[in-house]
């Protein structure tokens, strides 16, 4: 290499070259990511808080990545860097057009049947071309500063600049959800989205001020030929290795808000673990080495396969065991990934194939799975499948290798078998009740781990005692605890059977996830009495007596139907009608081989108006219900664009001068109460409150602890309420209401978390 003599004002601009770059990158990344969580709050009010709007829209973004990856390395071919520069800097002014983001309404309300299409689609024409562009920054300046710092030691590796980018990434999720959303209104964000792509075009600028004097100063690398291609095979390991983190994100997100936890803000922990192993991966000297992450994703991974199908114990426990594992997965995979990273002149092609290996992988997760798996069994197949991506020894295993993998697939086997063997035996059964059968399966499947354990170094060997310990836990997990399993883009929904003495036997539970949203005695003797949130002692059966009890007939609405619980209070002259987001909780709950609510109970006709509710309420009649009754808020995905002042107020439109609206506000990880209550104060409107405690005596399902708010738009419309004692004013709160512009979830979050310690 030459050497070459510089003045001290081009050793300053030399100096700062890397940093100006890291900048650069980093503040892309941020802007990158702040984006994909603040757009989809944007099309939350059009499809409710199912975790499948995100996992969708992940998909979605991960394929705008993958086209703005393809143009970084189409880009590529122009020699000049500074056409390359102009290029980019117009088509970052040509997406400036599409600022301040806002959701399309060119292609009109979803549909709630086939909603996977609009939402691509919406995205596409929203946020493409911005994000497209944006996204393309990082390996276009990666690419660029291996060419201005060619000659010396740090443009040999650009890579490390990928950490910057994804550290920008990780401190942009985290900062979301507890700063940016707290402090800044959705409009608020969204121009501060805008400003910020501003500052990073004047950024880039800046930087390319920079670059022509660097190249000016310091020759290059004397000309030679380019690396040698990737080859096709690893080509295909490097696509694999990048979709297997990114189908493990969505579906251990998935996995845990179905069969571990109801947690808010459960997407934040899996997304940003994902990011911090790219952090790991490419710098420059790892915090982790390649030995550790190999023995720490063995270990998690045998005790996940163990566990993964049971649903009981401690769950903050298997909460992080999961997350544990997806971390050392995911690191496994990206620094095998970076350690096949090719020469610096293919970096744009080597992130053409990672990102397209997210989009397959994410595809198939938030795509293809639903469609055919009944339940979230992506998760463990991937993780078994991923295993092989462990070293392959190639000399010949040992006699002790092979007799550890033949007793652990023999282990894994005997379990499934016991469970047969015990359900056709009822001496061998009371045998096994003092210890328990789960313990003893957890037991037998934990010796089948420390088999595969120990045969870490052999991927397939491994990953075949992986794979039958999986499929032994899912068969225990799953085998007897649901009747029914169905899935639709909105989630799992289960029925299972259980039995109660005091309500006649069998009753058959409805479940969303973790949440239980209705249940009823199968004995015709109490197969009609409301249970639950929706029995008569509590709120909600409190106002549906009430309203009933003013007159001959009501027009009640009620919004989520669940088991359809509410249907057992439907006199002949009421009209009653169901608004429901999800078309199979509908079929479920009209199926009388599951619930007899609506068919049996009901007397008379009820209707069910399918699509989100703000869209389809809007639709009704002003002033013509009774009562309204919104039952959305009981699990982890709060839709909480139905608890804003606008959502109010638009409830509010719809009933009668002294009609009333419910909101249930039950939730035991968030305070939703004082946002209710504050809109509520806004608006005028009269507001009574009540907590409703299950008498302990009472039948495990006839009712259940139940927080509720009475709105109504006079005073008069809670003279009845006010009477019955039960029923009182809330305290002057200074919390902020929730509107269509802001929500504070994170706030929300931490009142409930002082609530319960207090």
């Amino acid at each position: 290499m030459t050497e070459h003599i510089l003045s001290p004002a081009h050793r300053r601009i030399d100096a700062i070259t890397p940093a100006a770059f890291a900048v650069a990158v980093f503040t892309s990344a941020s802007l990158v990511f702040v984006v994909q969580p603040m757009t989809t709050k944007l099309v939350l009010p059009l499809l409710g808080g199912s975790p499948s709007v995100w996992n969708t829209a992940m998909v979605f973004f991960q394929a705008a990545l993958l086209a703005g990856y393809l143009y970084a390395h189409l880009l590529q071919r122009i020699p000049s860097i500074r056409l390359q520069a102009t290029i980019h800097l117009s088509l970052l002014a040509a997406a400036a057009l599409f600022l301040p983001l806002s959701i399309t309404q060119a292609l009109g309300d979803p549909d709630p049947s086939a909603p996977i299409g609009w939402l691509l689609g919406a995205l596409a024409l929203s946020v493409g071309a911005p994000f497209a562009v944006l996204s393309a920054t990082a390996p276009l300046l990666q690419a660029w500063y291996a060419r201005v710092r060619a000659g010396r030691p740090d443009g040999a590796n650009p890579y490390v600049l990928y950490a910057a980018s994804n550290l920008g990434s990780f401190l942009a999720l985290l900062a979301y959800p507890a700063l940016i959303e707290p402090l800044a209104s959705l409009s608020g964000q969204r121009w501060g989205w805008t400003v910020g792509y501003g500052v990073f075009a004047a950024i880039l600028v800046g930087l390319l001020t920079l670059m022509p004097r660097t190249g000016g100063v310091v020759q290059a690398r004397p000309t030679k030929e380019r690396s040698p291609p990737i080859p096709w095979r690893r080509k295909a390991v490097l696509v694999l290795l990048a979709a297997a983190p990114s189908s493990l994100m969505l579906g251990v997100t998935t996995h845990l808000s179905t069969d571990v936890a109801s947690a808010p803000f459960l997407w934040v922990a899996p997304l940003a673990l994902y990011l911090l192993t790219f952090v790991i991966a490419f710098q420059a000297k790892p915090w982790i080495p390649l030995s550790i992450t190999l023995l720490a994703q063995a270990t998690f991974t045998v005790m996940i396969a163990a566990l993964v199908g049971m649903t009981t114990g401690q769950w903050l426990t298997l909460l992080g065991l999961h997350l544990l594992g997806f971390f050392f997965t995911a690191l496994m995979c990206h620094q095998q990934m970076a350690a096949r990273r090719p020469a610096p002149d293919r970096l744009t092609e080597f992130y053409l194939l990672l990102s397209l290996g997210g989009v397959l992988g994410g595809a198939f997760t938030a795509l293809i799975a639903p469609v055919v798996f009944e339940t979230v069994l992506e998760y463990p197949l991937v993780m078994v499948l991923v295993c092989l991506a462990r070293p392959w020894l190639g000399d010949r295993p040992t006699k002790r290798t092979v007799w550890l993998m033949t007793a652990g697939l023999m282990l894994a086997a005997f379990v499934p078998l016991l469970f047969e063997m015990l359900r056709y035996d009822p001496p061998l059964r009371a045998a096994f009740s003092d210890f328990g059968l789960t313990t003893t399966a957890q037991i037998i499947l934990g010796v089948a781990a420390l088999c595969a354990f120990l045969i870490r170094d052999r991927a397939l060997m491994f990953t075949a005692v992986v794979a039958a310990m999986t499929l032994s836990a899912h068969y225990i997990g799953r085998g007897y605890d649901w009747s029914l399993t169905e899935r639709s883009f909105f989630g799992v929904m289960r029925v299972a059977a259980t039995a109660d003495p005091k309500m006649g036997g069998d009753i058959h539970v409805l479940m969303h996830g973790t949440t239980l949203h209705g249940a009823q005695a199968r004995n015709p003797d109490f197969s009609c009495a409301p249970t639950m949130y929706y029995a008569q002692p509590t709120p909600l059966g409190q106002a549906a007596e009430l309203i009933q009890a003013r007159g001959p007939g009501a027009v009640i609405g009620i919004v989520g139907q669940g088991s359809g619980a509410m249907a057992a209070y439907k006199r002949a002259s009421d009209q009653m009608s169901f608004f429901e987001i999800d078309p199979m909780v509908d079929r479920l709950s009209r199926d009388p081989q599951w619930f007899t609510f609506i068919s049996d109970c009901a007397d008379g006709p009820i209707r069910t108006i399918l699509g989100d509710a703000r869209l389809t309420l809007n639709r009704e009649a002003p002033g013509s219900y009774d009562l309204l009754v919104i039952d959305a808020f009981s699990s982890d995905a709060v839709p909480t664009h139905l608890l804003t002042r606008e959502a109010i107020e638009g409830y509010l439109k719809l009933l009668k001068p002294t009609g009333v609206v419910v909101l249930h506000l039950s939730n035991r990880n968030l305070d939703i109460t004082l946002p209710a209550v504050a809109a509520a104060r806004e608006l005028g409107a009269a507001e009574l409150h009540q907590v409703y405690i299950e008498h302990p005596e009472a039948a495990l399902m006839a009712e259940a602890s139940t927080e509720a708010l009475v709105i109504s738009p006079t005073a008069e419309g809670l003279a009845d309420f006010r009477a019955d004692g039960r029923w009182r004013k809330l305290a002057p709160t200074e919390v902020r209401p929730w509107t269509d512009d802001y929500v504070n979830l994170f706030g929300a979050v931490m009142r409930s978390m002082q609530a319960r310690a207090g």
